[in-house]
């Protein structure tokens, strides 16, 4: 890669104070606010993730020979006009989704005046997770977790009566011997699934499988393996009350099972990664021998 020159390394400085000084404000209102929310609390980590990832393959163009930098004016800074837009619309009207939704465009454009399309394109999927940032609209978070508690619920309150527990259920609120628990947003909601989904994407890129088949699988697969998490999770919080008592479900274990959330899945995620592993395997297998 042809190493940027003073010129534009000076430009480069003035956008990304300008970046700064437009989105700060954002920052510190979400950081202060609906980040802070169980429902939206991944929102800082999904952006560590996009920081990560960028430097990561900054620092990969940067030792990629051959590589020019061609600044694509035109396309830039009409994805900058877009962002601002959109930013402009979402801060006036407090739209979250709009002001959030807007750094995506914002930094598009950005990379794209000084950088060029090559590296934009090598950074996709930066922009791409960037999308898992923004705060879903509460109408939808609303008709979609109602069905999905339903659904972790039911299938608690399979797994531990086959486990012999006394256990029974009221819509999403599940009774396990002398106790009562509420599944809640948090631990079977939407936000959870589409953090997990966000997870379960972040593999994909990291693990690169050269079969598109493997890759295709792995990503609807994705979606179930989440599902499953959630029920995982709500089926400790149920046995830790039940064994340890109230005090211990709803303190420092509760917040707790959300890392076990996330083990359980990234767990999920390897294990059926490596069955679909032995199957494109035997597939080849089988294809040689044919």
């Amino acid at each position: 890669m042809v190493r940027p020159a003073p010129a534009w390394l000076a430009a480069a400085a003035c956008l990304l104070a300008a970046f700064l000084a437009m989105f700060g404000p954002t920052f510190w209102d979400l950081m202060h606010g609906i980040w802070r929310t169980d429902a939206q609390s991944h929102g800082p980590i999904v952006l560590g993730v996009c920081l990560w990832f960028i430097w990561f393959k900054s620092r990969e163009l940067m030792a990629e020979p051959g590589l020019a930098l061609q600044p694509a004016t035109a396309a830039g800074w009409a994805a900058l006009l877009i962002g601002a837009l959109a930013y402009a619309l979402g801060r006036s009207q407090a739209l979250y989704p709009l002001e959030v939704g807007a750094l995506i465009p914002v930094s598009l454009g950005v990379v794209l005046l000084v950088f060029g399309a090559d590296v934009a394109k090598r950074l996709w999927f930066a922009f791409f997770f960037m999308l898992f940032m923004i705060p879903l609209p509460g109408s939808l978070v609303d008709a979609v977790t109602q069905p999905l508690k339903l659904g972790v619920s039911w299938a608690s309150e399979q797994v531990l009566y086959a486990l012999g527990y006394p256990v029974s259920r009221s819509g999403v609120i599940l009774g396990v011997g002398p106790y009562q628990l509420l599944v809640a947003d948090a631990c079977a909601g939407l936000n959870s699934l589409f953090t997990l989904e966000a997870l379960g994407l972040l593999y994909l890129n990291v693990v690169r499988h050269s079969s598109a088949l493997r890759n295709l699988m792995l990503a609807l697969l994705i979606v179930p393996i989440s599902f499953c998490a959630n029920v995982i999770r709500v089926l400790v919080l149920a046995l830790v009350t039940l064994h340890m008592g109230d005090a211990a479900g709803q303190g420092f274990l509760h917040d707790f099972s959300g890392f076990v959330l996330f083990l359980s899945a990234l767990g999920l995620i390897i294990g059926v990664d490596s069955l679909l592993r032995t199957g494109v395997r035997w597939r080849r297998r089988l294809r040689g021998g044919a």
